[in-house]
């Protein structure tokens, strides 16, 4: 049996820690990064330590960012009346990558999951009730993914939500573009169903 040096060792172990990484990836990884230039290796590791380093949380919309308050909460071209609540910071460079979206932003870092031990207090939901009472938004938009989790959040935000008057929206759920009627299961039917619009 190979026995790996403890160093190589090491960096297996910790590039395991990262999601969509399995022990055989890690393995390349690690096997490149010691073949790579030096001073490509010392690159990653110092774009590493200042991630950790210089990433802060907005204050206003709790993304992450360099600076407090973030580039979009700080535009003044956002509109401010529209909050969009997402789970994680790429769904709002998701949501940007589209430019249909101008207004603001709320990330609740995750989606309450009972089974993982994920409840309301570990989100950042007081922030957004907190800055749906100052701001006083016209429409707050949830859009959680369309997981269990996802629906069961914002179905818990929208009865938070309603007694402040806020009107509370959700994203569309539907066919996407060029896919196929007979390979769509029943819930994204039901919800294109739900979801039709005039034409």
């Amino acid at each position: 049996m190979y026995i790996v040096a403890e160093p190589i060792q090491r960096v297996i172990d910790a590039l395991v820690q990262l999601p969509g990484i399995g022990p055989k990836s890690a393995s390349r990884l690690a096997f490149h990064l010691l073949r790579a230039p030096a001073d490509q290796v010392q690159e990653l590791a110092s774009a590493i330590g200042e991630l950790k380093a210089n990433i802060v949380y907005c204050r206003r919309c709790q993304n992450l960012t360099t600076t407090d308050p973030c580039a979009i909460c700080s535009d003044r071209n956002r509109d401010v009346r529209l909050i969009c609540v997402v789970e994680e910071p790429l769904d709002v460079v998701a949501i940007e990558r589209t430019g249909a979206f101008r207004g603001l932003y709320h990330v609740l870092h995750g989606v309450i999951n009972p089974v993982e031990g994920i409840g309301p207090d570990d989100l950042r939901i007081g922030a957004l009730l907190d800055r749906a009472r100052v701001e006083a938004p016209a429409e707050i938009l949830i859009a959680t993914n369309p997981t269990m989790e996802g629906e069961a959040t914002g179905m818990y935000l929208a009865r938070l939500l309603h007694p402040l008057g806020i009107r509370v929206t959700r994203l569309a759920r539907g066919l996407p573009m060029g896919g196929d009627l007979e390979y769509a299961d029943e819930v994204t039917l039901s919800r294109a169903l739900e979801g039709r619009r005039d034409i």
